[in-house]
């Protein structure tokens, strides 16, 4: 699972046999979890978060899209 970002506690990952799937990012914080797709940005699965802590997932999702874009082309390519 390579680790992406770590913020604020949160972190963004992907799994490795999923690059047949549109561009996403997994987060993981304590026992909670999300997976979000990119374009557009949606919540795909919630396991946990509250919504002010989606609200803050997304917002740092919004502003590090073009790292998380990078990184998956890495890996995936």
């Amino acid at each position: 699972m390579p680790t992406v970002l770590k913020i604020k506690g949160y972190r963004f990952f992907f799994f490795t046999r999923e690059g047949n799937e549109p561009i996403h990012i997994h987060i993981a914080k304590a026992q909670k979890y999300a997976k979000f797709w990119l374009n557009p940005t949606t919540l795909v699965k919630n396991y946990g978060f509250i919504s002010k802590e989606l609200t803050e997932i997304r917002n740092i999702i919004a502003e590090n899209q073009d790292i998380i874009k990078e990184k998956w082309d890495e890996y995936f390519s």
